[in-house]
């Protein structure tokens, strides 16, 4: 299926980050369909950037918008912007929230995640971590985003412990404010590139959006401060949105997350963990749970100084959280159901 670009300066469908993943989905009774992409979720309505700029889209009857994420791609009616349906995802970014059932979606057909931390009261590994393997499931390529760096003499530990937390892991150091930044950055926002800020309120990222997306001064988005007693912000960002980036790209801002549990990623904690998910095969049990067991080849790389206790805990806290949070597949082959595990009392 063939798009002409537009002639205004709208965004073309290659910009927009349209592929032939997404391509190889349109069918032949899609020819009278466009390809949109889903710029917000309202409770009551979805907005779409096309071909001919943002448009809102018309819902079917029974439409659940909480089913659609930022990002997602869909076919509609080029003239009433009638939805028709949404394509498969590339990737998607989803988090398990307390006493909900169903995961919320956070974004989708990302192909770079920003976890942005500060050099400050923010840092923390262990919630770094929960970013990475959320990234890692999603099959999106994770980037650490220190930012606040110059309020510190010296960044380099910061980013020497990030660095440490999974292997290969690209670390850039930054300050938010400075348009120096979105250099830094510009190697993950090319034309047609979608990236998408995560992080805790008040470490800069909606600075970084205004930085990033080079907004006037009536557009930019909102900052705040932060205590200085714990270094936590405020929620200055309130919902997920699509922005264009001057270099060509495509930004998704989330609002700040005070919690992240994780669910449903256990590749995603095989990767963060590759050091254990290696040394795993080699303990004389298959079941052995790297604690108390004779033969554990683990806990003789922590004897042996080869491995961080810090990390194994870690390891054990978020492995032990997943399968909690993770629902069981039941019934027959084909017809499975999935429900909640039973709570330990």
């Amino acid at each position: 299926m063939e798009h002409q670009t537009a002639p205004d300066p709208s965004p073309t469908l290659t910009a927009l980050g349209w592929s032939p993943f997404f391509a190889d989905q349109c069918q032949p009774e899609d020819v009278a369909l466009v390809p949109m992409r889903v710029a917000t979720v309202h409770r009551a309505r979805l907005m779409a950037l096309s071909e001919q700029g943002p448009v809102r889209l018309i819902q079917p009857g029974k439409l659940n918008t909480s089913d659609y994420a930022v990002g997602d791609w869909v076919l509609a009616d080029p003239e009433t912007h009638l939805l028709a349906r949404r394509l498969t995802r590339k990737a998607l970014l989803r988090r398990h929230t307390e006493g909900a059932h169903i995961p919320q979606l956070i974004a989708a057909n990302v192909d770079t995640l920003f976890i942005v931390t500060s050099c400050n009261a923010d840092f923390n590994p262990a919630r770094l971590e929960r970013y990475l393997a959320l990234a890692n499931e999603a099959g999106t390529n994770p980037v650490i985003v220190l930012t606040k760096a110059d309020t510190v003499a010296d960044a380099q530990e910061y980013q020497q412990q990030a660095a440490a937390l999974q292997r290969g892991l690209v670390v850039v150091t930054l300050n938010a404010k400075s348009p120096e930044a979105a250099g830094v950055l510009a190697p993950w926002c090319g034309v047609g590139q979608t990236v998408a800020l995560v992080g805790s309120s008040g470490v800069g990222k909606s600075t970084l959006l205004n930085t990033l997306a080079d907004k006037s001064e009536a557009d930019q988005q909102e900052t705040g401060g932060i205590r200085d007693s714990d270094a936590k912000g405020r929620h200055t960002t309130t919902a997920r949105s699509l922005h264009t980036i001057e270099g060509g790209g495509l930004v998704i801002d989330t609002p700040g997350m005070r919690t992240l549990h994780v669910s449903d990623v256990a590749f995603g904690l095989d990767t963060l963990f590759a050091e254990i998910t290696e040394l795993a095969p080699q303990c004389r049990f298959r079941d052995c749970t790297h604690a108390h067991e004779p033969g554990c080849a683990v806990q003789a790389a922590v004897k042996a100084g080869t491995l961080d206790p810090a990390r194994l805990d870690r390891w054990r806290k978020l492995t032990d959280e997943n399968r909690d949070n993770t629902p069981v597949q039941t019934g027959p082959r084909g017809n499975k159901i999935a429900r909640e595990r039973a709570k330990k009392r």
